[in-house]
């Protein structure tokens, strides 16, 4: 499995992130989204809907005491929150496989909880906290078509420091004084 880590200064290019990953993904695929409390998971998350063409005006919220939240775009959005869920078999009332093993897109928060429920061929997103603002993204494909699928979206090592630079391919500019790496 091949993976790509990129950071970010500021949440609007953690949004933008998020947008890119979405205009990438297709009806079936799942996005796992591993990271600590704060993280930026739902925001992320956000931003994947906004890629998959869900309207802006359609807040997007945390399915926390939900556990699912669904949205409507070029493809629908099943957002999973497991939290709260001590157990899969909490999860027996809910549309839970339809939404990871269906015609959608499932972006599962604390995907940990499916235990072996979770599919082998999904796009991993670990997201660490740099700072107040700033996140790191490693990106592990677990499929060669969802490599094949990014393999335009990377940092540009042209910039100095070299490890720093903006985004490229497909992902929007950075706001002033907000860089993208």
């Amino acid at each position: 499995m091949r993976e790509r880590t990129i950071i970010t200064d500021c949440p609007e290019a953690s949004h933008a992130l998020g947008r890119a990953v979405g205009e990438r993904l297709r009806a079936g695929d799942v996005v796992a989204l591993w990271g600590e409390l704060g993280a930026g998971k739902t925001f992320l998350a956000g931003g994947i809907a906004r890629g998959l063409g869900v309207p802006e005006e359609i807040p997007i919220t945390s399915p926390t005491f939900t556990i699912i939240n669904e949205y409507e775009g070029r493809v629908r959005l099943y957002h999973l929150d497991l939290y709260r869920i001590g157990d899969v078999d909490e999860l027996e009332t809910l549309p839970w496989r339809e939404a990871l093993f269906g015609s959608g897109v499932a972006v599962v928060e604390w995907p940990e909880r499916l235990g072996g429920y979770l599919p082998e061929e999904r796009l991993d997103i670990h997201i660490e906290i740099r700072d107040v603002t700033a996140r790191s993204f490693r990106l592990v494909f677990g499929s060669r078509d969802l490599e094949d699928r990014f393999d335009d979206l990377h940092p540009d090592a042209s910039a100095d420091p070299p490890e720093r630079g903006a985004f490229s391919g497909g992902v929007p500019s950075m706001p002033a004084g907000c860089r993208g790496e």
